[in-house]
This record gives C-alpha cells, sequence and structure tokens, in this order.
C-alpha cells in the first residue's frame, strides 16, 4: 500500500486495509507529518474520535508503533510520540544502508517489465512544475515501494517501509525547509536504468548512494543546529 500523498491505491495484489491497519497508517502519518511532535500525548479517547475509529483498531495501532519506535509507553504517565536522538541516527541510516541496496539487488533479479513500468510512470510526475517538495517526497517513496515489492520478500519490505517513514519523518523535522527533493528523486532515473538492465551490482550501487546523501544532508542541518549560538 502508499502512504503518501500522489497515490492513495493498493499495490497489485495486497488485501483491503483492516480497520487496525488504516488506524495505523493514519497516525502514523500523522506522527511523520509532525501534526503529532515528538513528546505530545496520544489519548486513545481522543484518537477514536477524531479517527471515527473504535477502541480495538485504535490500540491495535498503538501497540504497533510502540513496537516501532514511534510512540513511547511510560508507566503512570501514558503514551507520547517518540522523539529521535541524534545518536540513533546513524543506526537508523546504517540499517538503511545495507537493506536498501540489497533489496535492488534483489529487485533487479525478480522485478517485471510492468513494476519498471509503474516506476517510470512515477517519475514522470516530477516533470509536473506544480509539485511541491512534499509531493516530490512522496514520489521518492512511490520508487522505494515498488522497488521493496519487486524483491519479493515481505520481511524487507515491512521493515524497509518502517525504516523509511521514520526517515521521513527526519525530512520533515530538519529538512522540509532547507533541502530540494527534485535532485533525490531525479537519482531514480538511473536506478530504473539499472532495474531495467537487471544491473544488480549497478544498482545496490546507486541505491547506497541515494541513502548516504540523505544521511549526509540529515547530520549536516542536525549538526549546524546544535553547534548554532543559543541567540540564533
Amino acid at each position: 500500500m502508499y502512504h503518501g500523498d500522489v497515490s492513495t491505491t493498493e499495490l497489485p495484489g495486497t488485501e483491503p486495509e483492516s480497520l487496525g491497519e488504516q488506524a495505523y497508517i493514519a497516525l502514523r502519518q500523522k506522527i511523520v507529518r509532525l501534526d503529532f511532535a515528538p513528546g505530545d500525548v496520544l489519548r486513545e479517547n481522543e484518537l477514536q474520535e477524531s479517527l471515527g475509529l473504535g477502541r480495538t483498531p485504535i490500540r491495535e495501532a498503538l501497540l504497533r508503533l510502540q513496537r516501532e519506535h514511534f510512540v513511547t509507553v511510560i508507566p503512570r504517565r501514558g503514551m507520547f510520540v517518540s522523539g529521535i536522538e541524534v545518536e540513533e541516527l546513524s543506526m537508523l541510516f546504517e540499517t538503511r544502508a545495507v537493506l536498501e541496496p540489497y533489496a535492488a539487488r534483489l529487485a533487479a533479479l525478480r522485478g517485471t517489465p510492468a513494476q519498471w513500468d509503474d516506476m517510470e510512470a512515477t517519475l514522470e510526475q516530477t516533470g509536473n512544475t506544480g509539485l511541491d517538495d512534499e509531493a516530490q517526497l512522496a514520489l521518492d517513496r512511490r520508487c522505494h515501494e515498488i522497488i521493496w515489492t519487486a524483491s519479493g520478500n515481505r520481511f524487507l519490505l515491512d521493515t524497509l517501509d518502517m525504516l523509511y517513514a521514520q526517515s521521513d519523518r527526519l525530512w520533515h523535522l530538519y529538512l522540509s525547509d532547507v533541502a530540494d527533493m527534485q535532485h533525490a528523486v531525479d537519482e531514480h532515473q538511473a536506478i530504473l536504468a539499472a532495474l531495467r538492465s537487471g544491473d544488480g551490482d549497478t544498482v545496490a550501487t546507486l541505491v547506497e548512494t541515494h541513502v548516504q546523501s540523505f544521511d549526509t544532508q540529515i547530520r549536516n542541518v542536525v549538526t549546524a543546529r546544535l553547534t548554532a549560538p543559543l541567540n540564533q
């Protein structure tokens, strides 16, 4: 399934979303987009009312988000949106830097022409001059999702989906006002060419570079903010 704004349709072959899945997607998106900021309290009754869903799917979603480190439970205090500590950045990106190229290498072997046509159609949307960085980020995510799906490994897909969402949240926290997403999306053109040719080595290298570029941008902005004078 696609969790971005450019499309909300299910990927081919996926099952319709359960109420718990709907709640999970909605809540995770609010966390990623900073509608629920780090440290915000999450109250089940308020979430039920705002999402129009019952207690059970909300609880299912919150438990899943807790497992994925988007939500933190503090005994006798409640449930809060998790922060992302600076020291966790390296762990997030070193994991993506290993798993994303591996998934891309599998995709080069297992992917179908129809999937690469889908990716090409997605990239054609980047030519729309009316797209803002938020929409460009959604297109970037869509390209990643196609690759994860083409890898044919649902465990990789689920893990990378969660890791990308954490990276997405970092973009909203640190880069949305300073970074240009167009270059990141453009890198997928070369990735697509390597996927179509079945060149696993090249696509793995390109994807690793793509992930590391995002990591570098995040680190530079975080470092600048940490070292900036208090009066700035």
